[in-house]
């Protein structure tokens, strides 16, 4: 491509598809990695959804506290403090009255 011998316009028209190329650079390059992303999963029998679901998914602790007046009502033991676990340690209570 000799750039000398180019109109004004062929160069600005080359410009504006520079621009765009450069700015669809990363959504063309998603989409190859997503595309080969697709083939290895299918070659192992699953498609691309069904294994991203499943990584997605916090796992969850169990509740290792359950509040006896409304069984319900659990905690990790992880975060704040339920309202009803603070009132019953305030109260002279302790975490394993409410173990599960």
């Amino acid at each position: 491509m000799d750039l000398e011998r180019m109109s004004q316009q062929e160069l600005e028209k080359l410009r504006t598809e520079v621009d765009n190329a450069i700015r669809t650079h990363d959504a063309r390059r998603r989409a190859q990695a997503r595309k080969a992303a697709e083939t290895a999963a299918k070659e192992h029998g699953f498609s691309l959804d069904e294994l991203m679901v499943r990584d997605k998914k916090p796992k969850k602790s169990p509740a290792r506290y359950r509040n006896p007046e409304d069984p319900s009502q659990t905690w990790t033991g992880r975060g704040r403090q339920p309202g009803w676990i603070k009132s019953a340690l305030e109260n002279g209570g302790s975490l394993e009255d409410f173990a599960i």
